[in-house]
C-alpha cells in the first residue's frame, strides 16, 4: 500500500514561531551534543482540556516528518502532531520567575481553542 504524500516543509501558515521561541530553541540546540538534530514537537492524550503539547530533542528525521528549518535549529512534526498544531504559535515567555514554551492558538484550524471549558486553564 503506497502512502499519500504530503509537503515537508513547515510554513509560517502551519506554525508561528516566535522570535523569543526560535531563540530559546536555536541555543538549546547549539548547546547539546552533537546526537541532537533539532526540536520535536509532540501532542498525547490530555485530560478535560484535550491534548498536551510538548517538546524534546530530536535525534533523527522519520520519513512521517514535517520539518521547519530555520538554519540555526530545525523543527520536527509528525503527520498527525501537525493536524492538531495547524494554525498555533509557539513563545517563549520569561518572567523572571519561570520560564517556558507556550503554545498559543492550538486547534485553530478545526475551530477550538485548547481551553479547558471545566477548569480554565488554558494551553
Amino acid at each position: 500500500m503506497e502512502l499519500a504524500t504530503f509537503q515537508k516543509e513547515i510554513t509560517d501558515s502551519d506554525i508561528r514561531v516566535t522570535d523569543a521561541a526560535g531563540d530559546k530553541m536555536s541555543e538549546l540546540v547549539q548547546s547539546t551534543d552533537e546526537s541532537v538534530v533539532g526540536i520535536r514537537i509532540y501532542v498525547s492524550g490530555g485530560g478535560c482540556g484535550g491534548m498536551n503539547y510538548g517538546m524534546t530533542y530530536a535525534e533523527s528525521e522519520t520519513e512521517y516528518d514535517r520539518i521547519l528549518d530555520r538554519g540555526d535549529f530545525r523543527l520536527f512534526a509528525d503527520v498527525i502532531a501537525m493536524q492538531y498544531l495547524k494554525g498555533a504559535e509557539i513563545d517563549y515567555v520569561d518572567d523572571g520567575i519561570q520560564a517556558t514554551f507556550v503554545f498559543h492558538n492550538v486547534f485553530q484550524s478545526v475551530g477550538g481553542t485548547g481551553a479547558c471549558g471545566g477548569c480554565g486553564a488554558a494551553v
